[in-house]
């Protein structure tokens, strides 16, 4: 069953523009719900998706977490008809950093399924995922030049480190989409599917991650994200900390166990 999250509940009649999904096995799905819009992030979007994050951080059921926008758009971007009359004031004081904090701190993964655009935001909200999963026509762009600004919520930064400068400069001056192909081989995407088997991917790559010892994935996530921006010998020392530390827990001794005794191992996440 699909519910709304907190953040999206009101007093109206209008279906809630996020969907949250908690499976049994560990996984959640949450979902842009604003089709009539093709996905566009919205200020009160941007708001559910804030607040859904923070509780999918903290709840200890939850292992892994697909965002979607659905079998047709993943988001066409921004909402421009908030921004049009905005001064420069009014969007600072918006805080976008603040708003989209819980997806980038989010200690969980996140597999971005993606079919249909990714525009803008859009391509923005699936580069604060750890994986991206897109279907054959499924395209990226950050077309923000031809309206006169720019990418404000990570494009130029995560783009340039995720296909460095070259293709990352194509895409940001050019404005044009890149196939989901393209994106593939430029190394923005992660696997490229049929688009019928886009979620149904991302949520058996889900549930496999969610059956792996939870402390290890997270301590994976931290050092991999830690040590981007770090120095090489910095990087290496974190990785060695961090594995360091996983042999004081119950999953490491289970994992071990369970592979000399030629088992499937249970893993509590101790």
């Amino acid at each position: 069953m699909i519910t709304p999250p907190p953040a999206t509940e009101n007093a109206s009649n209008q279906p809630p523009e996020l969907l949250l999904r908690r499976e049994d096995d560990g996984v959640a799905v949450v979902c842009l719900n604003r089709p009539q819009a093709t996905n566009a992030l919205s200020l009160s979007l941007q708001a559910a998706l804030s607040q859904t994050f923070q509780e999918l951080s903290a709840d200890a059921s939850v292992r892994c977490i697909v965002l979607t926008g659905g079998d047709k758009v993943f988001a066409a971007g921004g909402d421009i008809k908030s921004m049009d009359d905005c001064g420069p004031i009014e969007i600072m004081k918006r805080h976008t950093e603040r708003v989209w904090a819980p997806i980038e701190n989010c200690p969980k993964p996140i597999i971005a399924a993606v079919c249909g655009y990714a525009f803008g935001g859009g391509a923005e909200l699936a580069m604060h995922c750890d994986i991206i999963i897109a279907g054959k026509g499924a395209s990226f762009a950050q077309p923000e030049i031809r309206i006169g600004i720019m990418p404000g919520i990570g494009g130029t930064q995560r783009l340039v480190r995720a296909v460095g400068k070259f293709q990352a400069m194509r895409i940001l001056l050019t404005g044009k989409p890149v196939s989901a192909e393209e994106a593939y081989a430029m190394g923005l995407v992660s696997l490229v599917c049929t688009d019928d088997q886009v979620i149904p991917e991302a949520l058996k790559m889900a549930r496999l991650i969610a059956n792996m010892p939870p402390l290890a994935v997270a301590q994976i996530k931290e050092v991999v994200i830690a040590g981007m921006d770090a120095s090489l010998d910095a990087a290496l020392m974190l990785e060695r900390k961090a594995n360091q530390l996983l042999f004081a827990t119950q999953d490491q001794k289970e994992g071990m166990n369970a592979f000399i005794e030629k088992r499937q191992p249970r893993f509590k996440g101790e």
